[in-house]
């Protein structure tokens, strides 16, 4: 009786032992499942968008002073949003929360969004100084200013897309004669100032790449004004160098913010025509499209390579700073043509 009861005891603890093991079997494997499924839903949400048809939406404006601009910064913004995995930048849980390009790339587009946005309610929409604020204007600015990284209450894709709704009921305006006092003035010293505020974004960008590096620079925050003073006393030469788990992040973030950029000056070009016409600035604004087109390249490396500027590895952040750098110089030059009388 008593081996029985033991062999009895000893088979039940097999069991139960086979069973345990195929239970953390069946764990393993779904924990594998879920990382290869999060891995594979990640790529596919890191694919970059398509830009917009600025063309297309020229061909149905009706030869309304100003609405492919504004009709191509909402297309942008929404782009942002309703693109496969959606708004990115705000999401606190996997995959989305281990991904960092493509929310790098997002904020990047985002920042010319702002820019733009607060262009429109503070230059392009009124026709002085002392003029009113455009009201929809006046609302779409703060919305989109939102932290990115905001995810309840309230969310960052819900004061977006009121943005976008606002940025919405102004273009419906400027197409409706039962509203005059809604109007987009396309002239050569709105576009310049809001091309000053692309021109200091591009500088910054084309810094930061170039740190990746490392390098000493001769400070010359003070430079060109012998009066010229600063809070503080600063060095004379600066070391500067981007750390290494930021590099491919400031190159996403440039990237996107070229590509959004990009799409806004092809709908400039549509319409303030007359008045780079005039200025015989058309070929220049081209140009600088084409140096922003370049910077969308596809990367066949599968990561951003760090190499030395000379050195056996590429480095993709001098590429992209390269064709930043080119694209800055020439809105220089246009901003020059466009304060000429």
């Amino acid at each position: 009786m008593e081996n029985n009861s033991s062999d009895k005891t000893a088979s039940d603890a097999g069991i139960l032992t086979e069973s345990q093991s195929g239970k953390s079997k069946i764990i393993l494997i779904s924990i594998l499942l879920l990382i290869v499924t999060g891995y594979f839903i990640s790529i596919y949400w890191s694919f970059e968008p398509d830009p917009v048809n600025v063309a297309r939406i020229g061909d149905s404006s009706n030869n309304i002073t100003g609405y492919t601009f504004v009709s191509t910064l909402a297309d942008v913004t929404e782009i942002l949003l309703d693109k496969p995995g959606g708004f990115l930048g705000n999401d606190v849980v996997p995959p989305s929360l281990f991904m960092d390009n493509m929310p790098a790339f997002e904020y990047g587009a985002l920042i010319q969004s702002r820019d733009l946005t607060r262009s429109m309610r503070k230059e392009f929409s009124r026709s002085q100084s002392q003029s009113s604020e455009q009201e929809d204007l006046k609302k779409a600015e703060p919305k989109i200013y939102i932290a990115h990284g905001s995810w309840a209450l309230p969310s960052a894709e819900g004061e977006y897309r009121e943005s976008i709704k606002a940025v919405r009921a102004y273009l419906n305006k400027l197409s409706n004669p039962n509203h005059p006092e809604t109007q987009f003035y396309a002239r050569a010293d709105n576009l310049r100032e809001w091309l000053g505020e692309v021109s200091n974004r591009l500088g910054s960008y084309s810094q930061r790449l170039s740190a990746s590096v490392g390098q000493e620079r001769i400070n010359i925050d003070l430079a060109g004004d012998s009066t010229a003073t600063q809070s503080t006393k600063g060095s004379k030469s600066l070391e500067v160098k981007t750390p290494w788990l930021e590099i491919d992040d400031i190159f996403y973030e440039a990237r996107g913010a070229t590509w959004a950029l990009a799409q806004f000056l092809r709908a400039a070009e549509v319409d303030f025509a007359e008045v780079l016409a005039k200025k015989n600035a058309q070929a220049s604004l081209k140009q600088i499209i084409r140096e922003l087109e370049a910077t969308q390249e596809t990367i066949w490396s599968p990561m951003i390579l760090n190499g030395g500027g000379f050195g056996f590895v590429a480095n993709h952040s001098l590429v992209m700073a390269s064709y930043i750098s080119r694209a800055n110089a020439g809105l220089i030059d246009l901003r020059d043509l466009l304060s000429q009388g």
